[in-house]
């Protein structure tokens, strides 16, 4: 069932991006063309409506929702193999095209990003996400527990039941207690940290006392150790349906790289920002998927570490035809831009979490 919910957030994701990418077809559908557009009712004067687009023919048969539904996939997946060697080979060309007009030979920018989007959590449901979350992929024997974890657990545990014999028996039963409480309370952390190693969000996590500042933020942390599986499904959830506050996120960051450039303006930042994230964000699903597959954890961490400054240089040098150094330096600004505009949308979805 989880395969079949994946695989239909990735339909709906390409159906979705191209309802809103979809340009009017320009191959004829038969059946002359007379009288008025069914849409607009505008006098037609061809195959196709000069007002809104609407072939003159539409069919209504039941063989023509088949029809429309390949067709929707396959006019999509023509211009995605154009759009995406282009996003990680040349995203500044790609970016500077798009502006500067060439719209049907290309995915649009936000089309391509809740594709890349649909696509991120129909991957994350098949082979896991990188919090931990539930997946068809195992995750059990990652060897990832030390065996000093068990044994300190296995010796806590020991230590526990000593003292409860030596406070039934009337021992010191107030001093007992205190160290009953601190080494219950080591044990459970100490369950925790083996929860988190083995990807187990299905207990409560033990965390120490929660200080902030914030007595909100608190709440919403405590809330989280307490039932740590829903949190993460509900931080999932919720991040996946407003990724899109993202992209007015990014924008003032990236503006203000370019403050003093009279030729480019808010949409051609915007142009920019909604490619980068979806490179970003497609990136991210090759990754997991390499990672599912075997490929080495370092290999993975060093293209996730390097590849994203890689991408915004040469995205920023090609879009806005910069030097090399001025490239250089609005890239590093870029990448601590991303940093904070990351925390705010973190900060932001926190918020929304109903408790």
């Amino acid at each position: 069932m989880t395969e079949l919910t994946a695989a239909g957030d990735a339909a709906t994701g390409m159906l979705a991006a191209h309802a809103i990418d979809s340009y009017p077809d320009r191959e004829g559908h038969g059946g002359a063309a007379a009288g008025l557009c069914l849409n607009c009712g505008t006098r037609l004067s061809g195959e196709f409506c000069h007002r809104c687009g609407q072939a003159a023919h539409v069919h209504r048969t039941l063989a023509s929702i088949g029809h429309d539904l390949l067709h929707g996939v396959f006019h999509f997946e023509g211009k995605i193999w154009r759009t995406l060697p282009m996003l990680f080979t040349r995203p500044g060309a790609l970016t500077r095209r798009y502006i500067a007009g060439e719209r049907a030979r290309f995915v649009s920018p936000l089309a391509l990003f809740l594709f890349s989007v649909f696509l991120m959590v129909a991957t994350f449901e098949t082979v896991g996400g990188p919090i931990g979350g539930t997946s068809t992929a195992e995750r059990q024997g990652a060897k990832m527990t030390p065996a000093k974890l068990d044994s300190e657990i296995a010796d806590t545990e020991a230590r526990i039941g000593v003292l409860e014999k030596r406070r039934d028996q009337g021992e010191k039963a107030a001093e007992i207690a205190i160290e009953l409480k601190a080494l219950r309370k080591t044990a459970a952390g100490l369950q925790s940290a083996k929860a988190l190693t083995h990807g187990d969000f299905s207990k409560p996590i033990s965390v120490g006392d929660i200080n902030t500042g914030s007595k909100m933020l608190d709440e919403r942390i405590a809330h989280a150790f307490a039932a740590p599986k829903l949190f993460l499904y509900k931080l999932q959830s919720t991040a996946y349906k407003f990724s899109w506050a993202l992209i007015p996120i990014s924008l003032p960051f990236i503006w203000l790289l370019f403050a003093f450039r009279r030729d480019v303006g808010p949409y051609d930042h915007a142009i920019f920002a909604i490619y980068s994230l979806s490179a970003m964000t497609m990136g991210t699903v090759v990754l997991t998927i390499l990672l599912a597959v075997g490929v080495s954890g370092k290999l993975v961490g060093t293209v996730f570490l390097l590849g994203p400054p890689l991408h915004m240089y040469r995205q920023l040098k090609g879009a806005y035809r910069l030097s090399r150094f001025g490239a250089l330096w609005r890239t590093v600004a870029l990448v601590c831009s991303a940093y904070v505009a990351g925390l705010l949308f973190f900060v932001g979805v926190l918020g929304m979490i109903a408790e």
